[in-house]
């Protein structure tokens, strides 16, 4: 059991998990991205508790690409589209989510909750993140291991207050792989090429990531001066 492997006892845990599944559980979007095309990777940031599957998706390709690889959904009903800085945002309608029944029927019968974003790359894994009391993720993460190869990447206790700094999960994301490649030690050991890497995003993505993030921690830092 991964339990006996976790530094942890107890309590409500934040967990961020990467999973590969076979193709047959491969979600129609991401099927897209695992074959070369220009996105590398998509994030369904918000979904709805509606009976229509109603999401947000972004993808770091252009309007024209991102367009393409939705178009393989078969279930989509209303899309609209908004280009960003670094990508694309897609606001869907669909009849179904597409997820394999299998995943869904296990994360139903799980007692824990998801946060966002599911991040879907090129190289086929998914990441993603869940809460819930230890016991509970326990038996979700044998569970879900049934149905494809699935690892414990992050481990840290859940607090409910958001982080003074503001950053959104990208942000944080970006400090921390800056953190592992050594971009802010003395003399600077990593780059920005480096955090791309990490990130799986291109290096202008990296870099602004790094920016916006660094600005909010240090606008927070003189705000509570």
């Amino acid at each position: 059991m991964w339990l006996s492997r976790t530094p942890f006892n107890g309590g409500m845990k934040r967990i961020q998990f990467s999973a590969t599944y076979p193709k047959r559980f491969i979600h129609p979007l991401h099927q897209q991205i695992m074959e070369r095309t220009s996105i590398s990777r998509a994030e369904l940031l918000m979904w709805s508790p509606t009976e229509d599957a109603t999401t947000l998706f972004w993808c770091d390709g252009d309007r024209e690409a991102t367009e393409k690889a939705i178009a393989h959904i078969d279930s989509l009903l209303v899309s609209n589209f908004v280009v960003d800085n670094d990508g694309t945002y897609a606001f869907l309608r669909q009849s179904d989510y597409e997820f394999a029944s299998a995943l869904l029927d296990t994360i139903e019968g799980s007692n824990v909750i998801f946060l966002p974003p599911v991040v879907f790359l090129e190289t086929g894994e998914v990441q993603f993140e869940a809460v819930g009391e230890t016991a509970a993720l326990s038996t979700f993460y044998e569970k879900l291991s049934e149905l494809g190869e699935l690892t414990i990447e992050q481990v840290h206790d859940f607090e409910r207050k958001n982080s003074p700094s503001h950053l959104t999960d990208r942000q944080e994301a970006a400090l921390e792989a800056a953190v592992s490649v050594g971009y802010y030690e003395v003399p600077r050991e990593g780059t920005v090429a480096d955090i791309a890497g990490v990130l799986n995003c291109s290096t202008s993505t990296a870099g602004e990531l790094v920016r916006k993030a660094e600005a909010a921690v240090i606008q927070s830092h003189t705000e509570t001066e």
